[in-house]
């Protein structure tokens, strides 16, 4: 990803899964998108992490993942957790897996690229989704650009406008959902929800 992302998340890994909260305070999306699933169904998991507590919550409730993120140790962690999954050191960009979802999910992953990125990375969520796949995703509340720091790595955040998302979506033969934007009771999220027509 631009700036290193992927390197600086390897960097802080580590104190990154330690810090991480599981009160999943995103639950109200979670379960919003697995109330639509197949059970069984199998999830795609872009910027795991260190698969808790967002894979972990779809594991648990007996959902496939695949989870695919830039640092290693992350998904050494992963593997460690729950070695019935897949996980892979990879970049959301270009991505290309040769199988498609129920639902792919880039939380807190996706808002790092450029909005050039951003852009591209749309028609690669549809090719990865089943007919009736869903797409679960965060991103910044307005188009712009900032940055913020972790354990003293700067990191950068990038938005399109809400329209332009809504647009992007259509082109892909997505529907909008549920979204809300900086939602006070999930730690200030915009959040994504949307549905492919099959």
């Amino acid at each position: 990803m631009g700036d290193d992302v992927c390197g600086k998340y390897e960097r802080i890994a580590d104190w990154f899964d330690a810090g991480r909260g599981r009160q999943l305070m995103e639950r109200e999306y979670l379960d919003a998108m697995t109330a639509r699933l197949p059970a069984g169904g199998s999830v795609l998991d872009l910027g795991c992490g260190a698969g808790e507590p967002l894979a972990g919550f779809f594991i648990r409730k007996g959902f496939g993942v695949t989870g695919v993120d830039g640092s290693p140790r992350m998904i050494e962690l992963c593997r460690g957790r729950f070695p019935g999954m897949t996980w892979l050191v990879g970049d959301m960009r270009g991505l290309a897996l040769g199988r498609r979802f129920d639902a792919v999910l880039a939380w807190d992953s996706f808002f790092h690229l450029s909005r050039e990125e951003q852009r591209a990375m749309f028609p690669a969520f549809r090719t990865h989704l089943n007919p009736k796949g869903l797409l679960l995703f965060t991103s910044g509340p307005a188009a712009g650009v900032s940055s913020g720091e972790m354990r003293g790595e700067a990191f950068p955040y990038a938005s399109l406008a809400p329209e332009e998302y809504r647009a992007l979506l259509a082109e892909q033969g997505l529907t909008v959902l549920l979204h809300k934007a900086e939602d006070p009771a999930c730690g200030g999220h915009t959040v994504w929800l949307a549905g492919r027509a099959g």
